[in-house]
């Protein structure tokens, strides 16, 4: 029963995520996201049981027929939903919370050969953009966000946005309950931040040289003036 549980879960997060889900049919046939993590149950079940080439074998079957590559041996949740599912990679020590939303091209990758935990760690909530690329074993705190095409390979605490290449995490932190809303242009920019200060501070500082140079000038004319008038001149 629980695994029906799950199954309906996960199409649940389909209708609550995605508004061109349009009806029960369409989503059981062309979400490869969704087949994907159905077959990674699948796969994930064999690799439990010590029946690894047989997890393998059938995670590389589902890595052909969606486009979606997961590690049998990564730990996901329910509700997750990998939206278009293109280029998605999740390794094989990478956890995965309930109701996680990933896009395409998202990599949750590890960079250690040594064996033990090597790849990160998404809390409930989570939010990828496309192309969003997580190294090592890292920690993504609950409802927290990674905007498209950032890489991250620091922590990100819970409630936190982190962007860029390296990705900075903002200080604004969601104090409500994530509404995949979907709309990244509202994702906050630390860079954009840094850089919008540095150019406003030139602007300052440019208008205080200016002012300064008036007043020199002004200062040096009535100097000019009173030699001259002291030369008679």
């Amino acid at each position: 029963m629980e695994i029906f549980n799950r199954f309906h879960r996960d199409i649940e997060a389909v209708f609550d995520r995605d508004p061109a889900a349009r009806n029960l049919f369409e989503v059981l046939c062309c979400y490869p996201g969704l087949h994907a993590l159905w077959i990674h149950r699948i796969s994930n079940f064999f690799w439990r049981h010590h029946l690894k080439t047989l997890g393998r074998l059938t995670s590389h079957i589902a890595r052909f027929l969606t486009g979606v590559e997961i590690h049998p041996g990564a730990e996901i949740g329910t509700g997750v939903f990998i939206d278009h599912g293109s280029g998605v990679v999740i390794g094989e020590t990478a956890e995965i919370g309930d109701d996680v939303l990933l896009y395409q091209g998202v990599v949750l990758g590890g960079t250690s050969k040594d064996s033990g935990k090597r790849h990160p760690t998404l809390e409930n909530k989570v939010e990828v953009g496309a192309g969003g690329i997580l190294l090592g074993p890292i920690t993504v705190g609950q409802a927290a966000r990674v905007g498209a095409g950032s890489v991250v390979t620091n922590s990100i605490p819970p409630g936190c946005t982190a962007v860029g290449v390296p990705a900075q995490v903002t200080t604004e932190e969601v104090k409500h309950e994530p509404d995949f809303d979907l709309d990244h242009a509202d994702i906050p920019d630390p860079l954009g931040d840094v850089f919008e200060y540095l150019l406003k501070r030139q602007v300052e500082l440019e208008n205080k040289v200016s002012n300064l140079q008036c007043k020199l000038e002004e200062t040096d004319e009535k100097n000019t003036e009173k030699v001259d008038q002291e030369l008679g001149i």
